[in-house]
Parts: structure tokens; sequence; C-alpha cells
């Protein structure tokens, strides 16, 4: 029985925040390139629905987020000052910086701060605390406002200080409109997926998703697996896979999957052809393969023409799809074919009435550089935390909201 999380926690529409200082944890933990400019800007855009509210309200923001992962203290290259200019346009005021997060700068800023203003703190694990979960450290943090507002689902997963431990500090919290919308897109799925349920998954690696897997053959009509997990399979089942990536200690896994599959009446999709290649490179030279007879020295690096087809007669005939990982290596031009293929086959079931989520991670990166990322229904912008989610794992993030 999948019980609903969220049921219990307070949004922010249930507050008004006229008056109030707004202490928001956000995911900004975007891409820079070597200017030190972002790349791609959707974590930014999902924020500022709930950073409109608040301002809006009469309320000030001041917001918290990591960049990066930072080894020994402050780097310049993860350093959220380089945002400033994004998070301006969009929200239409010039956004004040305080560059540390917890220290003199960020209190006299932060009391100082007018309604309809934003401050944006310095990167949280420019301290260890931060990851360690410290409680001094997150009461510091808890210092700075008088509400609190947790919109990182991507990190809902950790129980870091920001994310986690400086909610108990305060009598009144409540989720943004990114945490909300992915928890009740998540639900929509787990809960009221509407028949034919197709889930997709791909990636390198089944140990990854052993515990996705599972959770969903109780719920799916159709199982496709493609991605370099998949080789893993075929192994099982005896196919010569060539140099392909194989996990060696989960092919016994391999093969409980596909007869729990049998026994659950799912209807289990291995792709039945890759492109394969002779070495892992852009350049490599290329032939379609049967996957029961790759030959040696070749890997699989994509799904081929036969299971593309397949896979997207059974995804354009679904009403509800969940999206997690790429069909190959799709970075690389000549092995992006697949995952480009799944996705105009899940925009097609999205147009036709279906409803799509796509689950974070290297699969929302594909729909947004194919510019579909309007033309599906919900764009995860957590991997790690919705798979977690989706296992049944209690997020200590979105609990922390609901104590």
């Amino acid at each position: 029985m999948w019980l609903n999380k969220s049921q219990h926690m307070k949004t922010i529409q249930d507050y008004n925040f006229n008056g109030r200082k707004a202490l928001i944890r956000v995911d900004f933990n975007v891409p820079l390139n070597g200017e030190m400019q972002v790349t791609d800007e959707t974590r930014i855009k999902a924020a500022i629905p709930t950073l409109k509210k608040i301002q809006e309200d009469g309320g000030s923001c001041i917001l918290m987020s990591h960049l990066g992962r930072p080894k020994t203290g402050p780097e310049d290259k993860f350093s959220l000052k380089h945002i400033i200019p994004n998070l301006s346009q969009k929200l239409g005021v010039d956004v004040k910086f305080a560059d540390d997060c917890v220290g003199q700068s960020a209190i006299d800023l932060s009391a100082s701060l007018q309604p309809g203003e934003v401050l944006l703190l310095e990167n949280v694990r420019f301290y260890k605390e931060e990851t360690t979960g410290d409680e001094a450290f997150a009461e510091k943090l808890s210092k700075l406002g008088d509400i609190y507002v947790n919109d990182a689902f991507g990190t809902a997963h950790r129980a870091h200080a920001s994310t986690t431990v400086a909610a108990k500090y305060f009598d009144e919290k409540c989720c943004g409109y990114v945490m909300q919308a992915e928890l009740d897109n998540a639900q929509k799925v787990l809960d009221g997926a509407e028949k034919p349920f197709t889930a997709i998954m791909g990636g390198a690696k089944i140990s990854d998703k052993i515990m996705i897997i599972e959770q969903l053959l109780d719920k799916v009509d159709h199982l496709i697996i493609g991605g370099g997990m998949s080789y893993t399979f075929f192994k099982a089942v005896g196919g010569q896979i060539g140099n392909s990536l194989v996990e060696e200690d989960k092919l016994e896994l391999a093969k409980e999957l596909i007869s729990k599959a049998k026994e659950k009446g799912v209807d289990l999709q291995l792709p039945k052809d890759s492109i394969v290649a002779d070495n892992f490179s852009n350049d490599a030279n290329t032939e379609a393969s049967d996957n029961y007879a790759i030959p040696e020295g070749y890997m699989g690096l994509d799904i081929g023409s036969e299971a593309r087809a397949v896979f997207s007669e059974v995804i354009e005939n679904s009403k509800t799809i969940l999206w997690n990982g790429p069909m190959g290596v799709f970075e690389m031009s000549n092995f992006a074919e697949g995952t480009n293929t799944i996705a105009q086959a899940v925009v097609k079931a999205t147009e036709n009435g279906g409803f799509s989520l796509i689950g974070g991670g290297d699969s929302a990166a594909a729909v947004n550089n194919l510019g579909y990322g309007d033309k599906v229904s919900y764009v995860s912008t957590g991997g790690g935390a919705l798979l977690e989610y989706m296992e049944g794992k209690t997020l200590p993030g979105v609990a922390a909201l609901e104590a």
C-alpha cells in the first residue's frame, strides 16, 4: 500500500508571507561553463514561482543552496555568486549576495532585508558541517529567517543541515511549489496510474535500479529495459555480449527479475538489437548487431533500429509513462538516436492524452536538450530523490516538514 507521504505537510499556499523573512532551501546546483556562466537554467526557473509568491505576499527571501562538491572549503568555481545575473533577471530584482552562509555578513544582510527583496547566501557546502547534518551549523542558518521553506526536492533524500536539520528550529515550515509538484506527480504515477502503464529504465547499472524495478513490477504493464544495464540481462540468458558493459555479480538477479516479471504478468521488453562499436568513442567503427550475438571486440552503445521500433510502439500506446535513464551513450552524437527516438515516442504518447513523468538525471537532460521539456507532463528536477521516493523510502527533507 502506497501512502501519500506529503499529506501531513504544509505547503506554501498555507501561509501569507507579508512582513516575514522566509529562509528557503532551493536547488541551484546548476552547470557552469569555463566562463562561469550558467549553461542550464532549469532549476533556477523551477524555483521562481515559489520566490514570486513570497515577494508578492510582501515577504523577503533568504536563499540557501549548494553548488557542486567543494572538497576543502570555499572555491571560486563553486561560488553561487556566478548565478546572480541569471537569478536577478528571472526575478526582476537585484539579488543581494552574502559571501558566507553563516557569519556576520549573512546576519547583517538578512536583518536589513526589506519586503520583496532577495538575498542569496554563499554555498552551504563550503562548510563540511552541511553534509554531516551538524546541529550547531543548522541552528546558525535557522537564525536568518522566521519561516522555513524547502523547495529543493533534488536534495530531499539527504539528511543535510540546510535540507533537514534546520527545519527543526522553526515552528512554521512548509514545502515550496517545486517540492509539492514533485511529490504530487510521483504520487500520481504510484497511486493513480492509468493503464497501460509503461516504465522505461535505462542507464548503466542494474544495481542503481534494483529497488525501483522490484517496486514497479507490482504496478506496470510493460517494463522496458535499455542502456548499459540491458547487457547484463542478455548475458544472464546466455547471450554473447562482446565487450559490452556487464555486472557479473548481478547475473542471477537479472534472471530473477525476468522470472518475477513473468509471474506477475508484466511484459518485460529487452532491446532486440544494438548499435555496437569497437571503441568507446564517437569516432569508433560501428555496426548493427543482434544482442544475443555481439561480435568479440565490440560493445553495445545504443539500442538498434528494431528495438527503437518495438519500444516506440509500446510507449505510444501507453496511458502512463515513467522514464528514468537513457538508452545509450547519448552524450555522443553517434549513439544518441535510441534516446532521441524514445523521447519522441514519450512526446507522442503525451499528445495522445497520456501522462508522462521523466525521472530526473540523464533522461531529464536528454528531454530538455531536445527541446521536449514542455511536451511531456512533468520533468523531475531530482533523479536520486525521485527514485528513492518511488522505492517507498522516507526522504529526510520531506519528513522534516511533517515533524
